[in-house]
């Protein structure tokens, strides 16, 4: 294979930029042609593809979201849609294609290859919600955002003698707000994987109360089915302390990548390239216990993700 392109498609995450240049610069050192391809899947439908070379990915590395940009497309969605993809690579002669996103852009890339195309997926999302890999590109940037949030608004909540509910992405998977959960030492976590029991966080408030806190840190997963603001209304209706809503949103989406999703980003980005090199078939790229791990992509996307009920129940413990 000699002509391949990269694309990233749906929310945007801190390391696409790094997968980006390991994608590039690794094709470039092994003989290869690389066209960056804008906008995503509605790029791609477009026509919006530019050759790429070794100084197309200067200075990225340490840069938030996405240089090919990134949007959602509805046409793609359909049957006529993913042909006209098909038609477009084949316009320009593009042999196999590495796609940088979620569970949806993966998808995707799934229907690409049942007509032909081969496709890598790489795990772009902040939302570390893939079955097939233990951590997605973006989620260990967005962890310590959020950690760094929590510290702010403990800072204020303590001088108000306040309860504060902050609202954490990741779709209908509580990762994110489990794992800052249990590193920022949250009063009370809420994610889609566990019913949520409003009682026991009033009374963990009221405990807490009791015993001289000054505040109470609850963490609430945008995928619960109870609408943020009616939970804070209930706890301080239940409880009589002040409670508000903070909603960062996709302020957790940005800045600089961490070490970890730099060097996740860079090692899956450069094992995509090697297997479209030798011509292997379509495979969704991640990490697993440590080591590089490239799986049958429609077999990758049929994994569902177990949530950590050990994890949880720390977090509790300890709070």
């Amino acid at each position: 294979m000699k002509r391949i392109g990269v694309l990233t498609s749906g929310g945007d995450a801190p390391g696409m930029n790094a997968a980006i240049r390991a994608v590039v610069r690794q094709a470039l050192s092994m003989g290869m042609e690389v066209y960056g391809i804008k906008r995503g899947y509605e790029g791609l439908l477009e026509g919006d593809i530019h050759k790429m070379d070794w100084r197309s990915v200067g200075d990225i590395l340490q840069r938030g979201g996405t240089i090919l940009r990134t949007a959602r497309s509805e046409r793609f969605k359909t049957e006529e849609g993913v042909n006209h993809a098909v038609d477009i690579l084949k316009t320009f002669e593009i042999e196999g294609l590495i796609v940088i996103g979620g569970d949806g852009s993966l998808k995707g890339a799934l229907e690409l290859s049942k007509r032909g195309i081969t496709v890598m997926g790489l795990p772009g999302t902040i939302d570390n919600d893939l079955g097939y890999t233990d951590y997605t590109i973006g989620f260990d940037t967005t962890l310590n955002t959020i950690l760094d949030l929590i510290s702010k608004i403990r800072d204020t909540s303590s001088s108000h003698d306040r309860t504060s509910i902050i609202e954490i992405m990741g779709r209908r998977c509580g990762d994110l707000a489990l794992y800052a959960g249990l590193a920022g030492g949250a009063d009370s976590i809420l994610v889609p994987e566990v019913e949520p029991d409003v009682n026991a966080v009033c009374r963990h408030v009221l405990q807490g109360h009791e015993e001289g806190k000054l505040h109470n840190i609850i963490l609430k997963a945008e995928g619960v089915d109870i609408p943020t603001q009616e939970l804070a209304d209930i706890i301080q209706s239940i409880t009589g302390k002040e409670a508000r809503v903070v909603i960062p949103g996709h302020i957790q989406r940005g800045g600089t990548p961490t070490g970890n999703d730099r060097i996740l980003a860079a090692m899956t980005g450069a094992k995509a390239v090697k297997l479209l090199y030798d011509d292997e078939p379509s495979k969704a790229i991640g990490i697993c216990e440590g080591e590089i791990v490239a799986i049958d992509l429609e077999e990758a996307l049929q994994l569902k993700r177990d949530f950590n009920m050990d994890m949880y129940n720390l977090v509790n413990t300890l709070s």
